[in-house]
């Protein structure tokens, strides 16, 4: 999704990509030497890549005879041999077989060791691998990079995965350095800091969606509650009370009951956590302290939960527009038809239900449409290209009114049966009423917080004023306040 220069991914590309980014970090042109430790699928795929750009590389190998399927150009020569031709070396193997490295320590002295490894688990070890080729190595530069980016991506020209790489390292120079081949391999890297950051970026090829768990069982929680809550009303209820079978009704009914429901709560979902960070600032006078490690990932989750949201949305349409098709629908009409066709009677034209229902169709088309600018405006290369209050206009005051539409349109929806009696199924309220419960919350709870003498105070919290604090300075008016 973001914007950048197109990495060289062909043979037929290794002419432009030297045009697009330096080949080394010196001025003099001189085509610069790496050396890859590791004969593997990512040692192979990093070499075949650096050849493209105009890199000389050379394999260290335990066997340089039995090396096979290497990109042609690079030579392979033993593990010592190898490590003299560059003052670059990548380590394209597991920590496991770190150990030979204790026997080329002196020729490693002063070189810059690349430490490409991942772990098969989370924090598999005390220390990162980086840390450990540190301690085995003391006398070089160990920087860790590309361990973020698979063989595929590098094969495929990273077009089609991502292009960050992180790196970090204690050698500023030698982290550059690194960068800087990153770069001209087509790639972003990003400097992490020291190599105490090793760790953390181990782990992060290892996470499996971790910002989306708790997106995905909140709303996989709220699909079975309502869909039992629609069964237990639609289905088991028409059958216990008249020996009617509704089970059909598992199939569209049901779930386009339930996907609007998930949607509009897991929306609402979305402002609530700021809406508490908000009374905890309140109520503590300061934005200094640190908010709870629940609300603190619950905030982190927002952009997933909203794009959740999105998706139900998105189903609820499509199942909304299936209706007319539906049997049931086509049977019922034209039996409609038939039996007022035969008694010679009309239905009187209503204009409140004529107002009622298009006014609940245009607040969720208004509804829908803002739900998908603020999942647009969400993409990287979309909330890359707009500054901050923009940004914050949209996910916000736009949020917002899109919240307030999609929850008119629910109460709309429930028209002048919204608290009727006759709606009861063993004293149960309809599903929508229920899925009324969080937004109504969530909006009256941020009008409350958007009145003047409220917003007042918070606005000055969050510019700095400690309520509790024996001497500070208000941000607004410049008077001590003790």
């Amino acid at each position: 999704m973001l914007a950048y220069e197109e990495p060289c991914s062909t043979p037929v590309m290794e002419k432009t990509c030297t045009d697009v980014f330096p080949l080394t970090t010196n001025s003099s042109g001189k085509q610069e030497t790496v050396c890859i430790f590791g004969t593997g699928d990512f040692g192979k795929s990093l070499g075949l890549k650096m050849l493209q750009c105009g890199y000389s590389v050379v394999f260290g190998s335990r066997n340089p005879q039995g090396s096979s399927l290497l990109p042609r150009g690079a030579e392979v020569l033993p593990y010592s041999e190898a490590a003299s031709k560059s003052d670059i070396i990548v380590l394209a193997m597991h920590r496991e077989h770190y150990d030979f490295l204790t026997e080329l320590v002196d020729s490693l002295n002063g070189k810059v060791l690349v430490d490409v490894s991942n772990n098969r688990k989370i924090n598999q070890y005390p220390e990162s691998n980086a840390e450990y080729l540190a301690q085995l190595v003391p006398g070089a530069h160990v920087v860790k990079a590309f361990n973020t980016i698979s063989a595929w991506a590098l094969q495929s020209g990273t077009l089609d995965a991502s292009r960050q790489v992180f790196v970090c390292g204690n050698d500023g120079k030698a982290k550059h350095r690194v960068m800087d081949i990153a770069r001209t391999l087509g790639l972003n890297p990003l400097d992490q800091g020291s190599l105490l950051a090793a760790n953390e970026i181990e782990n992060y090829p290892l996470q499996l969606f971790p910002m989306w768990r708790f997106p995905f069982y909140l709303s996989s929680v709220l699909c079975v509650f309502f869909f039992v809550y629609c069964a237990i009303r639609e289905v088991i209820y028409p059958y216990v009370n008249g020996k009617m079978d509704t089970t059909f009704r598992l199939a569209i009914s049901i779930p386009n009951r339930v996907f609007p429901i998930t949607a509009l709560t897991l929306l609402a979902l979305v402002y609530l956590p700021g809406i508490l960070a908000a009374i905890l600032q309140l109520y503590r006078g300061t934005k200094y302290h640190r908010f709870p490690n629940w609300l603190d990932h619950w905030m982190l989750c927002r952009k997933q939960l909203g794009l959740v949201a999105l998706g139900f949305a998105f189903l609820h349409v499509i199942y909304t527009l299936v209706i007319p098709i539906r049997y049931y629908v086509r049977w019922r009409l034209r039996n409609s038809t038939i039996t007022q066709a035969l008694a010679n009677k009309d239905i009187p034209f209503s204009t409140s239900t004529a107002w009622l229902n298009d006014s609940y169709l245009a607040l969720g088309i208004l509804g829908f449409f803002l739900f998908l600018l603020l999942g647009i405006t969400s993409l990287p290369s979309v909330s890359n290209a707009v500054n901050w209050r923009e940004f914050r206009f949209v996910q916000s005051k736009l949020g917002y009114l899109t919240l307030v539409l999609c929850t008119a349109h629910t109460l709309v929806y429930g028209g002048k049966k919204f608290l009727s009696p006759a709606v009861l199924r063993w004293n149960l309220p309809s599903a929508y009423i229920l899925a009324l419960i969080v937004p109504c919350s969530v909006l009256v709870m941020k009008f409350i917080l958007v009145m003047p003498c409220i917003d007042k105070t918070l606005t000055r919290i969050r510019q700095g004023w400690e309520r509790n604090a024996k001497y500070s300075k208000s941000a607004l008016n410049g008077k001590s306040d003790i």
